[in-house]
């Protein structure tokens, strides 16, 4: 299996807010955000690994600023780190408002997936090479986020999770 860089992995979706997606505030829902996130970064994962993938996790999200009706969303996604057959996808969303045409990011996400068969049991996936700086930051961020993860679940003994004990004895 071959292992990818992030840069093969990456999807990117736009759309216009319509008023079927706002609130009573004429801003963005959040569960709307939140679908549109999870297909963006399901087609991430999937092109790193050629398979079905199904969403295992929602790890993070945070919502920084309102989205307008009318406003233009883009989501940028890209696997940050592959485990044995899961993968961490990472999400940038940036908003263009439709007057100024101004575009910043708003919101971040973490999604996590599994590759899964044809009778829906996981199977390995390649390895992540990250290239630039953010990569690298993001993929080593990752494991520390799933040693977190596997410890809250009650899968990991806390004396075991090498990368985040480094970070308190350094």
């Amino acid at each position: 299996m071959k292992a990818k860089t992030a840069s093969e992995s990456k999807a990117i979706s736009s759309r216009i807010v319509l008023p079927n997606d706002t609130n009573v505030l004429g801003n963005l829902m959040g569960g709307q955000l939140l679908n549109w996130m999870d297909i963006t970064s399901a087609i991430a994962a999937h092109r790193h690994c050629g398979r079905v993938v199904v969403t295992a996790a929602v790890n993070n999200v945070s919502f920084n600023q309102p989205i307008a009706l009318g406003d233009i969303v883009s989501i940028e996604a890209k696997v940050s780190r592959a485990f044995k057959s899961s993968m961490e996808v990472f999400m940038d969303v940036y908003v263009e408002h439709r007057l100024t045409g101004k575009k910043i990011k708003c919101n971040e996400a973490i999604y996590t997936f599994v590759a899964v068969d044809q009778n829906g049991m996981s199977i390995d996936v390649p390895e992540l090479i990250p290239e630039s700086e953010e990569e690298k930051s993001r993929y080593d961020g990752a494991l520390r986020r799933r040693q977190l993860s596997l410890i809250l679940a009650g899968k990991l003994e806390a004396e075991k999770a090498t990368e985040l004990k480094a970070l308190f004895s350094a």
